[in-house]
C-alpha cells in the first residue's frame, strides 16, 4: 500500500545488455543486467509500475499500474508491454481502463495497483487481479477487482470487486481464536496488549462479516494448477494467503493468516526445490525499507522468516527499491523484479531487476552487482 507521505527513492534501473536477452538457453548471472534505459520499441518510458509477467505462447507479457505524472491526476487503468527476450518491449495500451461513469467501483479517480494476470487453461481465460481503493476514499475500501480476457493484451471485462472470503475463517485459526470477543478501539498501537490482540485475530474478527482486506497482492499458479492470491490484510498488519477457485476468478474458501503483527506488503512469491519463497517490504509507504523473506514447505505453511534477503551496498534499504514479482526463467532460475518509486513523478518510477541467487543450503538472496 502506497500513503502520501512522500521521500523520493534511489533512482536505479538494470535490465540486459542489447543483444543479450534471455532465451531458453541463456543464464541468470548479475553480469547480464547492466544499467539500460526503460523504452519500449517506440522510444517512450515503459509506464508499468507494481508490474507482474505472465509468460504465454513463448511471449513475456508485462502488466502495471499506469501511473500519470502527479498523483492526484487520476489512473488511466492497466497497461501492458510485450517481449520475446525480456528486453525488448513492445507497447500493446491500456489492457485494461477505468470508466468514465460516476458512482461505479472504477470510475476515473479510483487507485489501482499491483496488477497480476494468470492463464487459466480449462476456460482458457486471462484473468486480471488488482488491489483496487475507492474514488475519494483513500485506503478504506482495501477491495481487489477482478476482470477477465479470451487475449493476453485484453481488452480486459470487468466483473467486479469486494473482499476476501466474508463469513469464513482462516483455516490456521484455533478454536479459542475464533470465539474470542475484541473491543478493537480499547487498545493503542504497538502495545503489548495490542500487538497480541492482532496476533490471536481481532482485525481477522473485526472484518470477518464483510470480508478480509486486501491491499498490496499477487498472484501464484502452483505445479498442480491450483491458483493463490496473496495479499497484505488486517490494516496491512498480517498477510493472507487464498486460494482461487477453479475459474481463478474468486476465492475458494480456503486461507491462512501468515506473520500476523510482521506488518508486510508487496509480497512476491515463488517456489524453489520444493520450498514456497516468499519475498516482502516493510510497510513505509513510497519509501524504500529493508526487504523480508519468508519460507514454508506447503503453501499452507508453516512459514518461517528468513534474514534479508538482500547482499551488498544498499541492501537495507532493498537497493532503493520495493519487491512486485519474482518471475521463474526457462533455464530454471529466478528474476526478482522491484519498483523504485518516484512519488513526486510516479510516471518515472523506475525498475529493478536482479537475478535470484541461491546459497549452498537453498536460501535465495538478491546482490546488486
Amino acid at each position: 500500500m502506497k500513503r502520501f507521505f512522500i521521500l523520493c527513492a534511489l533512482a536505479l534501473c538494470l535490465l540486459p545488455a542489447a543483444g543479450a536477452g534471455l532465451n531458453e538457453k541463456s543464464s541468470t548471472t548479475a553480469e547480464q543486467w547492466p544499467d539500460s534505459t526503460w523504452t519500449d520499441t517506440d522510444g517512450a518510458y515503459i509506464n508499468a509500475h507494481g508490474c507482474g509477467i505472465l509468460k504465454y505462447g513463448g511471449r513475456y507479457y508485462w502488466f502495471g499500474e499506469h501511473r500519470p505524472e502527479q498523483y492526484q491526476e487520476g489512473q488511466d487503468g492497466v497497461t501492458c508491454y510485450s517481449s520475446d527476450d525480456l528486453h525488448t518491449w513492445k507497447n500493446e495500451g491500456l489492457v485494461f481502463r477505468v470508466s468514465e461513469e460516476p458512482g461505479v467501483d472504477i470510475e476515473r479517480g479510483c487507485v489501482i495497483e499491483r496488477p497480476k494476470v494468470i492463464y487459466n487453461p480449462k476456460t482458457k481465460q486471462f484473468v486480471l487481479w488488482f488491489h483496487l481503493e475507492l474514488k475519494a476514499h483513500g485506503y478504506e475500501a482495501a477491495r481487489s477487482a477482478v476482470a477477465v480476457s479470451d487475449t493476453p493484451t485484453g481488452p480486459y471485462r470487468y466483473l467486479g470487486s469486494g473482499r476476501a472470503n466474508p463469513g469464513i475463517y482462516p483455516e490456521n485459526m484455533t478454536e479459542e481464536q475464533r470465539s474470542r470477543s475484541w473491543n478493537v478501539t480499547a487498545y493503542k498501537e504497538w502495545t503489548p496488549e495490542w500487538i497480541q490482540a492482532v496476533q490471536e485475530g481481532c482485525f481477522t474478527l473485526r472484518d470477518l462479516e464483510g470480508g478480509q482486506m486486501e491491499r498490496d497482492m499477487t498472484l501464484y499458479v502452483d505445479d498442480d494448477g491450483k491458483a493463490y492470491h496473496i495479499y497484505a490484510s488486517e490494516e496491512n498488519l498480517t498477510l493472507q494467503i487464498a486460494e482461487l477457485s477453479d475459474d481463478f476468478t474468486t476465492h475458494s474458501g480456503r486461507y491462512i493468516r501468515v506473520a500476523p503483527t510482521g506488518h508486510n506488503e508487496a509480497p512476491a512469491i515463488f517456489k524453489h526445490d520444493g520450498t514456497y519463497w516468499l519475498i516482502t517490504s516493510g510497510c513505509t509507504g513510497w519509501a524504500p525499507n529493508e526487504a523480508r523473506l519468508y519460507s514454508a514447505p506447503s503453501i499452507w505453511g508453516p512459514w518461517t522468516k528468513h534474514p534479508n534477503p538482500c547482499r551488498g551496498e544498499g541492501s537495507e534499504l532493498t537497493f532503493g527499491a520495493q519487491s512486485t514479482y519474482v518471475l521463474p526463467l526457462p533455464d530454471g532460475g529466478f528474476l526478482f523484479m522491484a519498483d523504485i518509486w518516484k512519488p513526486q513523478n510516479l510516471k518515472y518510477s523506475e525498475y529493478l531487476w536482479l537475478p535470484v541467487q541461491f546459497d549452498a543450503d537453498g536460501t535465495p538472496y538478491v546482490e546488486k552487482p
